[in-house]
C-alpha cells in the first residue's frame, strides 16, 4: 500500500476519530465481553457505518468483497480500532468465522447468498457448537439432523448453549449429528440456519455480572435448506475444525489491544487507591505486562508463519495462555480496588473492573476449558497418548 504501513495506520486512526463521534461516541469502549448487550441497535448501525467506509471484512479477498489487506495491515486496523475505543463487533462471527469458512468450503451459491450480508453489516450470525453435554468436547454433540424425504431439507432437533448474542442474530451455523449411530467426529453435518423460524426458541442465560449476552437455543424440527449444508453430510467435523482455525486469526491482535487498555486502567487505579505501593501488586502488574507482550509475540508468529507446521503446533497453546492471563488480570483489578470493589460506586472505572472480574471467571471455560486445552496440547502438539473418551449418546 502506497505511503507505507504508518500512513495506513494514520488513515485508520483518522477515520475512527471522524466516525466514532457524534451519535456513535456513546459506543466507545462498549459492547465487549461482559458488556455484550450494550446499545445493540446502535451497534448494528455502526456495523453499517464500518461497511460504508470499507472497514468490514478488510482481510477478505477483493473478489469476495473485502479489501485484500495484508496481515500487517489487518493487524494495524485491529490495533487502531481498539486504540480508538471501537465497540464490540456484532458482526465479528460472520466476518471472522462464517465468511472465511464459506470462502474456503462454501458453494458459489452460498457465497453469493451470504457473503454480501456479512460484508454490508445487514445480517448477523451466532455460533451453534456447544451443548449441555458437549461444551469443550465437540465430538460428544447430540443435536440431530435428519433429512426431509420430501424437500431434501434438514430438520434439526436438540439444544445449543452459551450461544453468544443469538437473540440479536439473524442466522446460526450448527454442528449436528446426521448419521444414526455415529460417535465422536464422524457422522456430523455443518448447517446454516435462520434463527427466526418455527421450531427455534432462544432463552437468555443470566450471568453473575447481571447481563444475559449468552443464550440457550432449542431446536424442534427446525429447518435448514438443502442448499445450506457446508461441505458434505458426514464431513461436518472438517469444516468445524477449519472454522476454529479462523477463530484464532487477526482479531486476536485487536483483543490484545483491549487487554492493554484494561491493564492501563488497572495501573491508573492502583496509583489512585495506593495499591501501587504494595510490592506484590507491582510484581503482578509487571508479570501482566510481560505476559501480554508474550501473547503478542505468539499471535504475530502464528499469523506470519501460518503455513509452518511448527507455528501451528505452537498456536495450540494460545487460548490456554490468553484465558489464564485474562482471568488473572480480572483478579488483579479487583485486588487493586480493594474495599472499593465490593461497595457501591458512581465511578464507571470501578464498575468496569468489577465486571472484568466477574466475566473473566469464564475465560478458562468458554471456547474450551483448561482441561481440554491441555489435552489438545498434549495429544496434538506433543504426540502423547490420547485420553479415553466416552461415546456420544
Amino acid at each position: 500500500m502506497s505511503g507505507g504501513i504508518e500512513a495506513f495506520r494514520a488513515e485508520v486512526a483518522a477515520w475512527m476519530a471522524a466516525h466514532l463521534s457524534g451519535r456513535f461516541a456513546v459506543l466507545k469502549d462498549r459492547g465487549h465481553a461482559g458488556d455484550g448487550e450494550a446499545f445493540p441497535e446502535l451497534r448494528k448501525e455502526w456495523e453499517r457505518e464500518l461497511a460504508a467506509g470499507g472497514w468490514t471484512c478488510p482481510g477478505w479477498p477483493i473478489a469476495h468483497g473485502g479489501r485484500g489487506l495484508s496481515v500487517a495491515e489487518q493487524v494495524v486496523f485491529q490495533e487502531e480500532y481498539a486504540r480508538a475505543g471501537g465497540p464490540g463487533r456484532l458482526g465479528h462471527i460472520g466476518e471472522g468465522l462464517v465468511g472465511p469458512t464459506l470462502i474456503a468450503y462454501g458453494t458459489e451459491q452460498q457465497k453469493r447468498r451470504f457473503l454480501p450480508g456479512i460484508r454490508s453489516g445487514s445480517e448477523f450470525w451466532a455460533q451453534g457448537y456447544s451443548e449441555p453435554s458437549a461444551g469443550s468436547d465437540l465430538g460428544n454433540i447430540r443435536t440431530r439432523a435428519r433429512r426431509d424425504p420430501v424437500t431434501g431439507d434438514w430438520l434439526v432437533t436438540g439444544q445449543k448453549i452459551w450461544t453468544s448474542l443469538a437473540h440479536l442474530s439473524d442466522w446460526i451455523f450448527v454442528l449436528a449429528r446426521c448419521e444414526e449411530g455415529s460417535a465422536g467426529p464422524k457422522g456430523l453435518i455443518f448447517l446454516l440456519m435462520p434463527l427466526r423460524q418455527p421450531g427455534i426458541e432462544i432463552h437468555p442465560i443470566r450471568q453473575i455480572g447481571g447481563g444475559a449476552e449468552f443464550n440457550s437455543v432449542f431446536f424442534d424440527s427446525a429447518r435448514a435448506e438443502a442448499s445450506c449444508v457446508v461441505g458434505a453430510p458426514g464431513e461436518g467435523w472438517t469444516v468445524a475444525m477449519a472454522l476454529l482455525g479462523f477463530e484464532r486469526g487477526i482479531s486476536t491482535l485487536g483483543q490484545q489491544m483491549g487487554f492493554a487498555r484494561e491493564l492501563e486502567l488497572i495501573v491508573a487505579m492502583a496509583k489512585e487507591t495506593g495499591a501501587a505501593a504494595d510490592p506484590s501488586i507491582r510484581l503482578r502488574i509487571a508479570r501482566a505486562w510481560a505476559g501480554l507482550r508474550a501473547m503478542r509475540y505468539m499471535a504475530i508468529r502464528i499469523l506470519a508463519d501460518s503455513d509452518d507446521p511448527q507455528a501451528r503446533l505452537e498456536g495450540l497453546g494460545y487460548k490456554y495462555h490468553w484465558s489464564n492471563w485474562h482471568r488473572d488480570l480480572g483478579r488483579l483489578g479487583m485486588d487493586v480496588l480493594g474495599a472499593v470493589g465490593v461497595s457501591a460506586s458512581d465511578d464507571p472505572r470501578v464498575e468496569k473492573l468489577r465486571q472484568l472480574f466477574f466475566f473473566t471467571r469464564a475465560d478458562t471455560v468458554y471456547g474450551g476449558t483448561n482441561e481440554i486445552q491441555l489435552n489438545i496440547i498434549a495429544e496434538r502438539g506433543l504426540g502423547m497418548p490420547k485420553e479415553p473418551r466416552g461415546q456420544a449418546g
